[in-house]
């Protein structure tokens, strides 16, 4: 299990790294991040960065060793990482890499209720998924590609990592596809039974039995029941 972290936001771990480098204003901090898509590998809300500086220096991983001012803006606050932010930011990437953790992933989500589409319909929203997938996959090379001899491998490998996730779940979709569109994918007659006798378009008044529902359709009953 994760270890509960004191400033938990994953922007928390982005601002450590980057200030191992050297002491940096928030506004630098910003620059950095963006430049090297950080935005990309975690999930960072940038109105919240002001925050999680001001948390991080609250816990001690951070603090204050000067500020400076250009022209006629605002004052810049220049913030150190503290022996406390190194070690956090070291344990908490040791704990991403070793330690799985449940994240949610809107496909999924889409998978688990599935049901309330068409075979038919899904063997074509799948072809869709797949030609995007492709695009995604050909440009997420492309990037790789040009960095070569640019930037050290050991920079490169989330996006090395991201390429192999694609193709992973093209591999997968593809083979779910071909599934239903050969009618060798388990209860998918049923399933396309299910919506051409119109039980779902009748089941919002009630409990839905499936059993009953497949029964009904299986003796050619004309409308399956959709719920009591």
């Amino acid at each position: 299990m994760a270890q509960k972290r004191k400033v938990g936001n994953l922007l928390a771990l982005a601002v450590l790294a980057a200030l191992i480098e050297r002491p940096m204003h928030r506004y630098e901090i910003a620059a950095v991040l963006k430049e090297r898509g950080k935005d990309r590998d975690m999930d960072i809300k940038w109105g919240s960065l002001y925050t999680v500086v001001q948390n991080l220096e609250k816990h001690g991983f951070l603090e204050v060793v000067g500020s400076e001012r250009e022209g006629a803006r605002p004052e810049r606050v220049i913030y150190r990482l503290t022996t406390a932010g190194r070690d956090e930011a070291i344990d908490w990437t040791r704990e991403l890499i070793s330690t799985p953790e449940p994240e949610h992933h809107r496909f999924v989500a889409g998978l688990s209720i599935v049901g309330m589409v068409p075979p038919d319909d899904l063997i074509e929203l799948l072809g869709v998924r797949l030609t995007r997938l492709a695009e995604q996959i050909t440009i997420a090379r492309q990037e790789i590609a040009e960095q070569e001899g640019v930037l050290p491998r050991l920079f490169m490998i989330e996006a090395e990592f991201g390429v192999a996730m694609l193709e992973a779940e093209a591999a997968w979709v593809r083979g779910f596809r071909d599934e239903l569109s050969s009618g060798t994918f388990p209860g998918v007659d049923f399933w396309r039974r299910m919506h051409a006798e119109g039980f779902l378009a009748e089941a919002g008044s009630g409990e839905i039995d499936f059993t009953a529902a497949a029964n009904s359709i299986e003796r050619g009953d004309p409308h399956p029941p959709a719920g009591h």
